[in-house]
């Protein structure tokens, strides 16, 4: 299944079993926060992708409402 690769490849990039966070000995390089945030990002991209797969009527009053939204914002 493509779940458990991502799994799989999220706990290769994490370079933990898993498991939870892992006590941190000093303080986290800037490499090592990008590189978490990046990987957020994209499992929140994903996520909001697969409710809008999912619950199709519900995404698109969602997007309705951003659109207006963007066009009753005022500089």
């Amino acid at each position: 299944m493509a779940d458990g690769k991502r799994r799989e490849r999220l706990e290769r990039e994490s370079g933990g079993s898993g498991a939870g966070p892992e006590p941190e000995t000093g303080p986290e390089t800037d490499a090592a926060r990008r590189r978490r945030r990046a990987l957020f990002l994209r499992e929140l991209t994903e996520a909001r992708e697969l409710r809008a797969r999912v619950q199709p009527r519900r995404a698109r009053a969602a997007r309705m409402r951003q659109q207006m939204r963007m066009r009753t914002f005022r500089w």
